[in-house]
């Protein structure tokens, strides 16, 4: 697979497929993009587990952080790779080793291990490298434009409101 360009297909059917997703590189601090996508994918309806040793047992926006990924509850459909790229391949490994395999590795924004890619790949696993989750929904919902940034997805279709409040664009509607 050609790492460098995404199809927007490819990207819509994984967030639109994904339900559990581990994050892993989790940030207690509001300031870091890890704490900011935990809580958009979070208000987007995903199911988001935490992943730092260094803030196992305690909580960020409600939700209990775990220190590895065979502590999670949870099959796993999703595991997000918030940390450099060095680290993107024993997290794969990691990954790759639980019962059963997540569908998807992510590498988040400037994160790339095409070793990791490989092996993923070669297991039946999804990857998506040097991208962001947050920003990828935001854009194929019409969020980011609809907030004045060109997102390339041009739609006379009228917005469907995720929930109640703030409005919030959904990749969930129907045609997409």
């Amino acid at each position: 697979m050609n790492h460098d360009a995404y199809a927007d297909g490819y990207i819509r059917e994984i967030l639109k497929s994904v339900k559990t997703v581990a994050l892993v590189g989790a940030s207690h601090k509001p300031e870091r993009p890890s704490w900011i996508v935990l809580k958009y994918l979070s208000e987007r309806g995903y199911e988001l587990f935490p992943i730092n040793p260094g803030l196992a047992g305690r909580e960020i926006l409600g939700l209990k952080v775990y220190a590895s990924l065979i502590e999670v509850p949870a099959e796993l459909d999703m595991v997000e790779i918030f940390r450099n790229s060095k680290a993107a391949l024993p997290i794969t490994e990691e990954a790759l080793a639980l019962k059963p395999p997540p569908k998807v590795i992510w590498m988040q924004l400037s994160v790339r291990n095409d070793e990791a890619a490989a092996k993923a790949e070669s297991a039946g696993v999804k990857v998506v490298m040097n991208r962001c989750p947050k920003i990828e929904y935001g854009r194929l919902s019409g969020e980011i434009g609809w907030q004045g940034i060109n997102s390339r997805i041009l739609s006379a279709k009228k917005p469907v409101l995720a929930g109640k409040g703030f409005q919030k664009l959904t990749i969930f509607r129907p045609g997409t």
